[in-house]
């Protein structure tokens, strides 16, 4: 039994290398956009963080987790199943305390492609890891067919949620200054 199993994680073990490394790589980048964000002078407070930053690390942490767990050499795929599924699940619960953090904050007003990018998508791809992890703990391997776009899916949603931060800091922080007022008249005799 299990020289049938291990092919089936092994043969997506280059794609966990190169998902997971990415992700623990790109959670350290995270850390300098918040840094940029607290140079800028123009913090949101936490609950704008809470909606807009710290996601960013728990998606591209759970990438990380995921590919971790898939990398593990597990004799049979239940456990590793199970502990996706799981990782799915706590990933949509995650997600929908966000989207509340962002209809409660007030520095930004989210636009579509911010409920599209920060939740949306975020939750489609930990409802897959849910359902194919649980797929997977029944011992079906085709389900990684979906496990590891999801896990990428999170990768990308990162960056581009890390992106469009930047961009909208550097975008909004050049605004033009007011000219300067005019010198008093001289008084007339």
């Amino acid at each position: 039994m299990h020289q049938a199993i291990a092919p089936s994680l092994e043969a997506w073990a280059s794609f966990y290398v190169i998902v997971g490394s990415s992700a623990g790589a790109l959670t350290g980048l995270q850390f300098v956009v918040m840094t940029l964000i607290s140079a800028s002078g123009r913090t949101g407070g936490l609950e704008t963080i809470s909606a807009f930053g710290s996601p960013n690390v728990v998606h591209f942490c759970a990438s990380l987790l995921v590919a971790c767990l898939l990398s593990i050499p597990w004799s049979v795929l239940h456990p590793a199943g199970v502990a996706v599924a799981l990782c799915g699940a706590l990933g949509v619960l995650y997600v929908l305390i966000v989207m509340r953090r962002t209809a409660r904050q007030r520095t930004y007003r989210p636009v579509f492609e911010d409920w599209l990018w920060h939740v949306a998508l975020p939750i489609l791809a930990y409802a897959i890891l849910f359902v194919a992890g649980g797929v997977l703990a029944g011992g079906v391997p085709d389900s990684l067919f979906f496990i590891g776009p999801a896990a990428l899916l999170l990768v990308f949603i990162g960056i581009h949620n890390a992106w469009d931060t930047v961009t909208f800091l550097t975008a909004t922080s050049g605004s033009p200054s007011p000219p300067p007022a005019a010198p008093p008249a001289p008084p007339s005799a």
